[in-house]
């Protein structure tokens, strides 16, 4: 507040208006820019998490959005600081994540001067954010947070940048925030002619599969996924792995998709997770139906093989659905589906790692057990190689994985921000040693919070899934320098006041995860593992 008048700063204008429209916990590094907002926050009830990287606190915000819908708040200050934190945008763009990003920047009345850390900051992020734009005036600031809040939600959800120069921040306002401040969404409901159509052309085929995408993925959309696919007795599935059609979660779902007639695709692109629609991934015959909040999107989709297209959000089109379609004879596919999509190789019972290590079937064993034990958790799987396993053979209540963008190192964010969404349950990442190394200073910033997870780093000493690429692609003799120590990472977590082990027997794991869990710390399980491929997962063929 300016004190000599009596009006509110830049700065003050912000944090009232977030906490106005609903924002209860922001996730930041502090930074020059970016003081006179950690000043406004004081006396607020707006919570402050304080991280040691800047892209791990945007990571916390795409954690917090996507497991409660709400807007995930990230605060980094300009220059380096905001392009350390853009860096984590993609990972949320790619998810469908909605969140804030706030940079501080250098003051408006020395752009182009030669300012401390000037740099085109909205520039930087546009490619990975939704919209990205720089505040203009300490007048319109309230208008730009709430603008920012309802593009992160409106449509499909994701990320949103605005920069706010540190002179607009510390100048006083002509006067407070007009009210009220409107940060309501525009939801795009489907329209009756559009879900007519939609159930015209499903009654027409004998093989439909419904796919959604990642914004369909949360608890939510799940549950609305559920309700459409016990209605209509369609599978009805969620795609959010870059593995796409090879998602271990999904089992054999391959041998499905090449057998489909009709493909339903809710908020779903039509991709590379798709392998574009083109055989023999999917049938050449088989017929597409697009719904999707971006009409851009349907010009993806060969229009010969185009039957219904609209515009419409992913959630209330599944609702329509669910209330419209009546369950068609369809058992045999559906059950075929699920059959699928269920397979696990039985092989995989057996498999068990060398002298001194596991193999990651074993790990996930270990980890499904401890979690089938102390129910109510959250699973967050995160590697290249070692992160597809726990998506094969563990289930919990609440997942978070990299998505769609394939991008590796959110898990320790992830895992801080799980653990303040939900205080009661076990929170329980799966990463690579590689994956470690991006954000593991965050076991300081879980110490100091009071933030307890486990982290279950499955340690084969190298970069797997480049050295997996370059087995397959060159040869042994031609896999060089993806190699990394076998590290006691375990060490570098006690060192920052958590909890740590090191396991090397598939036995010892059980009691290792109990103890990691009684500590009540932050906890690093350091469990050596053999270097081994991610599952893509096939049924033998008959005969």
């Amino acid at each position: 507040m300016d004190q000599s008048q009596g009006r509110p700063r830049g700065a003050d204008i912000v944090v009232e208006t977030l906490e106005r429209l609903g924002v209860s916990r922001v996730f930041t590094l502090s930074g020059n820019h970016i003081m006179p907002i950690f000043d406004a926050l004081l006396g607020t009830n707006i919570a402050v998490v304080h991280v040691r990287q800047e892209a791990a606190c945007v990571h916390m915000a795409d954690a917090w959005g996507r497991l409660t819908g709400e807007v995930g708040v990230a605060l980094v200050t300009g220059g380096q600081g905001q392009t350390n934190g853009a860096a984590a945008l993609f990972t949320a763009l790619a998810a469908e994540s909605p969140i804030l990003l706030l940079s501080g920047h250098a003051g408006l009345s020395e752009i182009g001067r030669g300012a401390f850390q000037e740099l085109a900051q909205a520039d930087i992020a546009r490619p990975m954010t939704k919209a990205s734009w720089t505040a203009a005036s300490v007048d319109t600031l309230a208008d730009d947070i709430a603008r920012a809040l309802r593009i992160a939600r409106e449509g499909r959800p994701g990320p949103v940048h605005l920069s706010l120069p540190v002179d607009l921040l510390e100048a006083p306002a002509a006067a407070a925030p007009s009210l009220p401040l409107d940060a309501s969404i525009r939801v795009g409901e489907p329209g009756a002619d559009l879900i007519a159509a939609i159930a015209a052309e499903l009654g027409r085929a004998r093989r439909p599969l419904i796919l959604c995408g990642p914004a369909a993925c949360g608890a939510e959309g799940h549950g609305r996924m559920a309700a459409l696919e016990a209605a209509s007795g369609i599978p009805v599935l969620g795609m959010e792995s870059p593995r796409g059609l090879n998602d271990p979660s999904l089992g054999a779902f391959a041998e499905v998709l090449a057998q489909a007639d009709c493909l339903v695709l809710v908020g779903k692109p039509l991709d590379f997770t798709l392998k574009f629609g083109e055989a023999p991934a999917v049938a050449p015959a088989c017929r597409f139906v697009v719904v999707d909040p971006d009409p851009a999107l349907v010009a993806r989709v060969d229009p010969n093989r185009l039957a219904v297209s609209g515009t419409a959000d992913a959630l209330p089109t599944l609702e329509a659905l669910a209330r419209r379609l009546g369950d068609e004879p369809r058992p045999d596919w559906h059950a075929a589906v699920r059959e699928a999509v269920d397979y696990r190789p039985p092989d995989w019972d057996d498999w068990r790692g060398s002298e001194g290590r596991l193999h990651p079937v074993e790990l996930c064993r270990g980890v499904a057990a401890f979690l089938d034990r102390h129910p109510g958790g959250t699973l967050i799987c995160d590697g290249g190689e070692i992160g597809q396993w726990p998506q094969a053979l563990v289930n919990a209540p609440r997942r978070l994985i990299n998505g769609v963008s394939g991008t590796i190192g959110a898990s320790l964010p992830f895992a801080l921000a799980a653990r303040l969404h939900d205080p009661a349950g076990p929170v329980v990442a799966v990463l690579g040693d590689g994956t470690f190394g991006f954000h593991m200073a965050e076991f300081d910033t879980a110490v100091r919070y009071g933030l307890p997870f486990i982290a279950v780093v499955g340690n084969d000493a190298r970069w797997n899934a480049e050295y997996q690429i370059q087995l397959r692609n060159y040869g042994a003799a031609r896999a060089q320098h993806c190699d990394l120590l076998s590290s006691r990472y375990d060490r570098v977590a006690t060192a920052l006041g958590g909890y740590g082990a090191l396991v090397t027997r598939a036995e010892d794991l059980p009691e290792a995860l109990e103890d990691a869990y009684a500590s009540g710390l932050p906890a690093c399980l350091n469990v050596l593992i053999e270097s081994v491929p991610a599952p893509v997962i096939r049924r033998p063929k008959a005969g």
